[in-house]
């Protein structure tokens, strides 16, 4: 049995997203016990390129805090998801619910769970800032927070634009189009063909 029958829907190791991330198991996106599998490692990377001035050292990264402009506003730089983690959830839901989404998004797609207000102490109010200019909207961040459902039919119709798919139509079929986008260029060999 070949290592891809073995696990059909996991990331290649010399994968772009996982180059600087040490593997010890595959990515699976399905939550079935593991079989254990014996596969040489992908072949070496390449090594870090020197520096062209030695003398000049790396600049220092940006602080974790930043100052608060807004009341509303947090002093930490942004919010995170662990890729790996996040986007194995996703691809895990597609594959057990494709079948049963006849080329639409289900409703925790098209209404997201948002995230409690710190401030207000308000459930489900949240909302991810997105850009006003279509082309700076952070579509990985909405991915992995599952938040797409927060664009509006436009935004999302410049996104299938963009990635050749067919944009009209209702909301909930624009948005699944767009999470399978999404998803088939983080993983081109996963369940993300229509």
């Amino acid at each position: 049995m070949t290592p891809s029958s073995l696990y059909p829907f996991q990331l290649s190791t010399s994968h772009a997203l996982l180059a600087d991330i040490p593997l010890t198991e595959p990515l699976l996106y399905t939550t079935t016990a593991s079989v254990n599998q014996e596969s040489p490692l992908a072949g070496p990377s390449r090594g870090r390129r020197k520096r062209r001035n030695p003398s000049q050292g790396p600049r220092e990264g940006k602080g974790e805090t930043v100052p608060v402009l807004y009341s509303w506003a947090m002093d930490r730089r942004a919010t995170g998801f662990d890729l790996e983690a996040k986007f194995v959830e996703i691809g895990a839901f597609i594959s057990e619910n494709k079948s049963f989404m006849r080329d639409r998004a289900p409703s925790v797609w098209m209404n997201p769970a948002l995230p409690k207000c710190q401030f207000c102490e308000q459930e489900n109010s949240a909302k991810p800032v997105i850009a006003n200019k279509k082309r700076k909207i952070n579509w990985l961040f909405l991915l992995l927070g599952q938040m797409l459902g927060c664009c509006t039919l436009d935004q999302l119709k410049y996104f299938c634009k963009h990635t050749k798919n067919h944009r009209t139509g209702a909301k909930d079929r624009v948005l699944f189009l767009a999470y399978l986008g999404l998803c088939k260029q983080l993983d081109p060999n996963g369940p993300f063909d229509r």
